[in-house]
């Protein structure tokens, strides 16, 4: 590897910020990263293709449920509201479950072990998808370090169980153990109607939900990726912004949205989380502030906006094998290892 620079080595020395970088995935995100689908070219859906991807055709065709043309959420949440459709929904959640649980990471790096890496263990990733990409792009790092980012599942996850106790919730790979009593993990419930998605009824949900509202509550920077927050979806938006507050409060913050979207639709879609001009829409993550500043995303752009230091572009490398992957994160977390074992000594 390339010797470091003098103001390379002084941004990655660099760990004087506590506060979270909260980024958030909606389907867009697992989309951009996997175009041509898993490693065995099986596709990601998202809502508007989902019945045709995924083969609900025949099942809704026999129950005689017209769905030409319906986005799936509004389809189920329009079900939902009949008690005589609960064992066909049920059959639906099966399916869905089903399908996503088979998707498998590819061999060689991908843009969500790349998302994982580029983010610090203060740091949280809360994600609205069913795909168990991220989990295992996830296992596959923490391989080579523990200091990642926190997971929360904001509509549950085909790639983890969970295990209900008296103060916690312990979540980890779905048909393992719960290390707590030893029993097996449960899987988390993927289905609930837009409308009212009643968050608080669904413990592990619930737990998510919270765990989000407490980083949004504290973050500095904020990244949306691939969410397009559906006017369906209301009662996730009004959730997220009562832990963000009002946004003439957020006036050192930073906003970003990772979207293809324009940059009006995104403004006037998140315009309620947004002061003044503290906000961005690169249209691809590897023109993303966490992508060019990895692991010090918060400190550069604090150095940018406040000390009038911008720093140079530090991105992360399209590397194919793992190992020099490692290599080049590797004077990060060295010193967050220092970092951590001196917190851990005083």
């Amino acid at each position: 590897m390339k010797e470091l620079s003098r103001t390379e080595k002084e941004e990655i020395e660099d760990l004087k910020f506590k506060r979270p970088h909260v980024v958030i995935l909606g389907a867009g995100a697992s989309l951009a990263a996997f175009p041509n689908g898993d490693r065995n070219e099986k596709i990601l859906p998202v809502m508007d293709n989902l019945i045709e991807v995924v083969g609900l055709e025949p099942l809704l065709k026999n129950a005689r449920i017209e769905h030409q043309g319906k986005n799936f959420e509004v389809l189920y949440s329009l079900l939902s509201k009949d008690p005589e459709n609960a064992a066909v929904l049920e059959t639906i959640e099966k399916h869905i479950f089903e399908y996503f649980s088979q998707l498998l990471l590819p061999d060689e790096p991908t843009l969500y072990d790349h998302l994982i890496l580029s983010l610090r263990k203060k740091d949280c990733i809360a994600t609205f998808n069913w795909d168990p990409l991220l989990v295992q792009a996830y296992v596959r790092v923490s391989g080579y370090t523990r200091l990642l980012p926190h997971l929360c599942f904001l509509h549950g996850n085909t790639g983890i169980g969970y295990c209900l106790h008296p103060n916690k919730v312990y979540w980890w790979l779905r048909d393992h153990y719960c290390g707590k009593c030893g029993e097996t993990l449960k899987d988390s419930k993927l289905l609930f109607p837009i409308e009212k998605k009643s968050y608080t009824q669904d413990r592990f949900i619930t737990g998510a939900w919270s765990d989000l509202k407490f980083s949004l509550k504290r973050a500095y920077m904020v990244t949306l990726f691939g969410y397009g927050a559906p006017k369906s979806d209301v009662e996730a938006i009004e959730v997220m912004k009562e832990a963000w507050g009002e946004a003439k409060e957020r006036n050192l913050e930073e906003f970003e949205m990772i979207n293809i979207l324009s940059r009006d639709e995104l403004r006037k879609t998140w315009n309620s989380f947004i002061h003044t001009h503290h906000y961005r829409t690169p249209k691809d993550f590897y023109l993303s502030f966490m992508a060019n500043h990895p692991r010090r995303s918060c400190e550069s752009m604090w150095s940018m906006l406040m000390q009038c230091d911008p720093r140079k572009d530090r991105p992360i490398p399209n590397y194919k094998r793992y190992r020099d992957l490692w290599e080049w994160f590797e004077p990060l977390i060295e010193v967050e290892n220092r970092s951590e074992q001196s917190e851990e000594r005083s």
